[in-house]
C-alpha cells in the first residue's frame, strides 16, 4: 500500500501548478500588471477566467488535504498515540481544510472579510497544523518517516512562521510587492510541508473500515466492509 504515499505528492503538485497556472493566465490576460509590482495569489485568482481555475484548485486541494489530515490522525492513533495532541491535530487540519476552501471560492474583489478569514484559517490555523504535526514526529513511535523527516518539518516549520510575519509587517507598513513574494514562498512550503507526509505514508500496509448494518428481519448484524480505517505493519 505504499501508493498511499502518491496523495500527498499529487495535493503538492497538483498545488503547485494550479496557483501558477493561474498567475500565468492573469499575466497573458492583463488582470494584473507585472510593472506596478508583484501580485498577491488572491489577486491573480480574483478575475474571471482564472478565477474559476483558482477556486477549483482550491476545492481540489481542500479535498486531498482532508483525506491527507484523516489518514495521518489514523496513523498516528495505530502506533499507540490517543492522546489529545492527536486529537487537536485532526480538528485544526479540517479547519485549515476550510479555510483553502474559503479563500478559493470568496475571492477578495467580491467579499473581502470572508477572503481574508479564509486566509486566516488556511495559513494560522494550518501552520499550527504542521507544528503539531512536528510535535507528533517525535512523539509517535516507531517513526516512519525516518531521521530526516523531523529536522527538514523543523526547518519548513520554521520557515512558514517567519514568512507569515514577515508577510504581515511588509503588508501594513506598504510594501505589497514584497508581502506578495513572501505568501508565494510560504504557499510553496506549505506544499512541500504536505508532500513530507509521503514518507510516512508510504509504510501504511492497510486501509480498512468495517460497518455493521443491523438487519431489519434479522438479529444477526451484517458486516460490509469498505475502504477507510489505515493499519500500519510495524517493522
Amino acid at each position: 500500500m505504499w501508493l498511499w504515499a502518491l496523495l500527498p505528492i499529487s495535493l503538492a503538485l497538483v498545488g503547485t501548478a494550479g496557483i501558477w497556472s493561474v498567475f500565468v493566465i492573469a499575466v497573458a490576460n492583463g488582470s494584473v500588471n507585472l510593472t506596478e509590482g508583484f501580485p498577491y495569489i488572491s489577486e491573480c485568482g480574483t478575475y474571471n477566467p482564472q478565477s474559476c481555475l483558482f477556486s477549483q484548485i482550491c476545492n481540489v486541494c481542500s479535498v486531498l488535504a482532508v483525506w491527507i489530515v484523516v489518514i495521518r490522525f489514523q496513523q498516528v492513533r495505530d502506533f499507540g498515540d490517543h492522546g489529545t495532541a492527536n486529537i487537536l491535530s485532526i480538528v485544526w487540519g479540517f479547519i485549515a481544510c476550510i479555510g483553502i476552501s474559503v479563500l478559493g471560492n470568496f475571492q477578495q474583489s467580491v467579499l473581502m472579510g470572508v477572503h481574508l478569514f479564509g486566509a486566516f484559517l488556511t495559513f494560522f490555523v494550518g501552520l499550527a497544523y504542521f507544528w503539531l504535526q512536528l510535535y507528533l514526529t517525535y512523539r509517535a513511535r516507531p517513526s516512519r518517516g525516518g531521521c530526516c523527516i523531523g529536522p527538514i518539518r523543523a526547518i519548513c516549520c520554521a520557515l512558514c512562521t517567519i514568512l507569515v510575519i514577515f508577510m504581515a509587517v511588509l503588508h501594513n507598513v506598504g510594501y505589497r510587492s514584497a508581502a506578495a513574494v513572501c505568501e508565494w514562498a510560504l504557499v510553496m512550503v506549505f506544499f512541500c510541508l504536505f508532500g513530507l507526509f509521503a514518507a510516512e505514508f508510504r509504510h501504511i500496509d492497510f486501509h480498512r473500515l468495517t460497518v455493521q448494518k443491523q438487519g431489519l428481519k434479522s438479529d444477526r448484524p451484517t458486516s460490509i466492509e469498505i475502504n477507510g480505517h489505515a493499519a500500519n505493519a510495524l517493522r
